[in-house]
């Protein structure tokens, strides 16, 4: 099971650390064994010393939210895989919504950071996910385009979770109903295998919150979660964290 976090432009590095710091303490380090967990800090927080120090959870990964698709060079306000491999860092989240809509990151662009990532074995979290007009015209069209989101990208990989993120649910505090999750989930599912690829992680992102996060992974096809706004509480996240492990254990 994956549990991750998008911390999105909050918490600073100190804040981060005495986070980690009260994750660490809120269970045994054993509890978290079959758990993997994925923190996508913002970028400042990600390049402090005391933020890479105190990460001590051994199930515990840091991820970049963003990365450009080269090495370095004259890209200005970006970040590239020389920085990131010299944080020891080779965890990527590509195609978030916001970053497609607010930054206005086409699929062309999403690819290519795919691609470069790949060569580099990265872990990719990629994001896919559809507006509510989309929703709003029926299974045929919301099925094409998230297939539009899938395309040309090589789902074979071996180091890829798929994360759904209906637009329409993220930060609005309005998760999708339990149904529409196992529908969506299975109809990816369903796209994945046409591309002979049927054993990737998917997981749910959208307001997961501790109220809704037991029945959110009891879903069929649903492998883990990409949590947002809640992740942001060292003791809401835990709390997830722990709904993770009760589930493992049946």
């Amino acid at each position: 099971m994956i549990i991750a976090a998008n911390f999105k432009m909050n918490l600073t590095p100190r804040k981060i650390h005495e986070y980690l710091h009260v994750l660490e303490q809120k269970q045994e380090y054993s509890s978290y064994a079959h758990i993997n967990i994925i923190l996508f800090p913002n970028m400042a927080s990600l390049m402090s010393d005391e933020v890479l120090r105190g990460c001590a959870l051994s199930s515990l990964t840091l991820g970049a939210q963003n990365a450009y698709p080269a090495f370095n060079g004259a890209f200005t306000g970006e970040i590239g895989a020389e920085i990131l491999e010299e944080l020891n860092i080779s965890t990527l989240m590509i195609g978030h919504s916001e970053r497609r809509e607010i930054f206005n990151e086409t699929q062309e662009f999403c690819q290519k950071k795919f691609d470069f990532y790949k060569k580099l074995n990265f872990k990719i979290l990629y994001c896919i996910g559809e507006p509510l007009h989309i929703r709003k015209n029926g299974q045929h069209e919301l099925k094409n385009y998230l297939n539009m989101q899938l395309c040309n990208i090589d789902v074979s990989y071996n180091n890829l979770i798929i994360a759904y993120e209906p637009i329409w649910a993220i930060g609005s505090g309005i998760s999708a109903e339990a149904h529409v999750i196992e529908e969506t989930h299975q109809l990816i599912k369903e796209i994945l295998q046409n591309n002979n690829a049927s054993n990737i992680p998917l997981l749910y992102g959208g307001s997961v919150k501790t109220d809704n996060v037991r029945e959110i992974l009891m879903l069929d096809g649903v492998d883990g979660v990409l949590v947002g706004s809640a992740s942001l509480s060292p003791y809401e996240f835990s709390a997830i964290l722990q709904v993770a492990v009760e589930l493992q254990k049946i």
